[in-house]
């Protein structure tokens, strides 16, 4: 047997043991601290570039909001906290008053821009909060800005060269704020997580699944099997063809959540149009690794109903913060005429209820019946749905006023 002297492995470890996953260099990704630049420090949200991907052989910028307790000047310079990677949605941009509420709990928090533009300027209220300026106020292209995220960009760019795919600088741009974030003095780099919404959902999804340095993940409505069924991805994967299993294997988060490690809690609703139940429960049950659920009838879809849910923010304290846990639920079992459930909790249950539908259809235009459960201790119980019932799951609502739900049940 032949061994490699340790000699060798030091100077070619880098090359020997270099993970990649898809397009992605992963340690590269992951070791290199890109490239940065103030742009504006004198306000409790700073705002800032960081080195892109390469697109079309030139170098890009990422526009990003950085905001923290020593920010807001409510912590003294020195002060460490953990820390949360923001990513918004599809129409989206990085949102000022998204990290002014993450700084206001604690935490240093980044959200960047993945359209290769720049928002207008934070404004602040006469108490000093954040105004939600970004929602509506004009964004400006970065003069080296990346990708738009257009459909082009997203779906029909798939094959040869990756450096014009959406996908491939959204989750490279992600990773990158990440090391960029953990490289700051006052981050706790150990403790971090990242949350995002919509398409910032779906690309959480991704990221969680390259990125193990995070210690929580949250995807709000995003998640993949976007291929399959009622999704309104699904035409424009159609659309290419022969290449569609090519973008499925690449950037469908099916194909990466089977490596998800990172504990992740996915929040949903049971009529959104945009990432629909079945695929929703699908990309779930792939994750090996430790996973949570938040299911709430009729959510709204948007930025603000998407980060307003308070169990996002107790999940990622309890990850990176000490925080205590959201309760537990396990897996509903039919026993007779009842529905049973445990239920590991740390703080007090409230309240359980079961939610199933009768109707038919698509998921969006089906009406919800909901029925109290009962609590006793780390038990629940409810009546067993009615026969004609074709998708049900039970919620939890601990004394915090934390919902959490069970698995849904596709029948």
């Amino acid at each position: 047997m032949k061994f490699i002297s340790a000699a060798i492995l030091i100077a070619f470890g880098s090359s020997l043991f270099a993970e990649q996953v898809g397009p992605w260099d992963l340690d590269a990704l992951k070791k290199n601290v890109p490239a940065m630049k103030w742009l504006r420090q004198d306000q409790a949200i700073h705002s800032l570039t960081y080195a892109g991907e390469k697109y079309q052989d030139h170098d890009t910028e990422v526009f990003a909001f950085y905001a923290s307790p020593v920010t807001l000047g409510e912590a003294n310079p020195g002060t460490k906290f953990p820390a949360v990677v923001c990513i918004h949605g599809g129409g989206g941009t990085a949102f000022a008053d998204w990290v002014y509420l993450w700084a206001k709990r604690g935490y240093a928090a980044i959200a960047m821009d993945l359209n290769g533009s720049r928002p207008p300027d934070p404004e602040f209220d006469a108490k000093g909060a954040a105004i939600a300026n970004g929602h509506r106020g004009i964004r400006t292209r970065l003069p080296s800005g990346g990708l738009p995220h257009g459909s082009a960009e997203k779906f029909d760019s798939i094959g040869g060269d990756t450096s014009d795919d959406w996908p491939f600088h959204a989750a490279a741009s992600v990773i990158r704020a990440h090391t960029l974030l953990r490289s700051f003095p006052e981050v706790e780099a150990e403790h971090t997580a990242v949350t995002g919404i919509s398409w910032g959902g779906y690309t959480t999804c991704l990221v969680a699944s390259l990125d193990d340095r995070f210690k929580a993940a949250v995807p709000v409505y995003g998640c993949g099997f976007l291929h399959e069924g009622e999704s309104v991805q699904k035409p424009s994967i159609d659309k290419l063809g022969d290449r569609a299993a090519a973008w499925v294997k690449a950037y469908d988060p099916s194909s990466l959540l089977p490596r998800c490690h990172v504990p992740i809690m996915f929040v949903n609703g049971t009529n959104d149009v945009h990432y629909v139940l079945d695929s929703y429960m699908k990309s779930y049950n792939v994750v090996p690794g430790e996973k949570h659920m938040r299911i709430q009838i009729n959510m709204p879809h948007g930025h603000p109903p998407g980060w307003a849910p308070p169990e996002i923010g107790l999940f990622i304290d309890s990850k990176c913060r000490a925080g205590k846990a959201l309760p537990i639920p396990g897996k509903p079992e039919i026993k007779g005429d009842q529905v049973i459930v445990t239920c590991e909790a740390l703080a007090a249950l409230k309240k359980a209820e079961l939610n199933y539908t009768t109707d038919m259809g698509l998921r969006s235009k089906r009406k919800w019946i909901t029925i109290p459960a009962t609590i006793n201790g780390n038990a629940i119980t409810a009546p067993k749905p009615a026969a004609e019932a074709n998708t049900w799951f039970i919620t939890i609502t601990d004394e915090r006023d934390a919902m959490v739900s069970t698995e849904v049940v596709l029948e």
